[in-house]
């Protein structure tokens, strides 16, 4: 089983998220946590699928310039509502602003993942659309006063309160809502030890859930 051959490799999560963390623990994958100070802009005319990736990448190649031989994961996550980018809430303002519009509404949690070890270097991308009924002011109040969701784009997590009792349903991977989309994740590093997996599998640079990414 591939997870073996990450027994001997330093394997480094390049995120500070305890969302990322948990889950790639659940994925039963040992490494350890080390992230950079990166600029989390980018360029304007990125369409919305390469947003996460380009700063993903960013973010893996930030730690692998003093880890060279050590394999990065490194993920970023934006919400898509209507054309509107929602980055992580400043204040509870921005964070009820942004619940005000995700409210009654259809949005999209993009996630990109890159994933370098030595020379090689993968990047992809899971979409998850997201439901939400109409939000109260009460609800939308009592979330941001009681869970403060200001480290969460769009400024609110599936797995807290207001996912539970906001959501009407969700199209794609539920792990891609929380910041990581596992599944893919494991296929992908799965073709990191394997490369022949490569040829069985369609690599469309477009898809209605991937995307194989390389460079910026």
């Amino acid at each position: 089983m591939f997870l073996n051959n990450l027994l001997e490799i330093d394997v480094i999560l390049a995120s500070g998220s305890p969302r990322r963390k948990q889950l790639l623990e659940d994925a039963g994958i040992n490494f350890r946590i080390l992230t950079k100070n990166t600029e989390e802009n980018f360029p304007v005319y990125l369409q919305r699928t390469e947003i996460p990736l380009y700063l993903s990448k960013i973010k893996a190649q930030a730690v692998k310039a003093d880890c060279p031989d050590s394999l990065i994961i490194a993920a970023d996550t934006v919400v898509i509502q209507r054309r509107d980018v929602l980055n992580k809430p400043a204040n509870k303002e921005e964070a009820k602003q942004m619940l005000q519009k995700l409210s009654n509404n259809m949005h999209e949690v993009i996630t990109g993942v890159t994933i370098c070890y030595k020379d090689r270097e993968r990047s992809f991308y899971d979409i998850t659309e997201v439901f939400f009924k109409p939000l109260s002011e009460e609800y939308i109040d009592y979330y941001i006063e009681n869970h403060k969701p200001f480290d969460k784009a769009g400024a609110y997590g599936i797995q807290e309160w207001l996912g539970m009792v906001g959501i009407k349903k969700i199209n794609g991977d539920y792990y891609n809502v929380m910041g990581l989309p596992v599944s893919k994740l494991i296929d992908e590093l799965e073709k990191i030890f394997n490369p022949a997996l490569d040829q069985t599998q369609n690599n469309t640079p477009e898809g209605p859930n991937k995307y194989i990414y390389f460079g910026i």
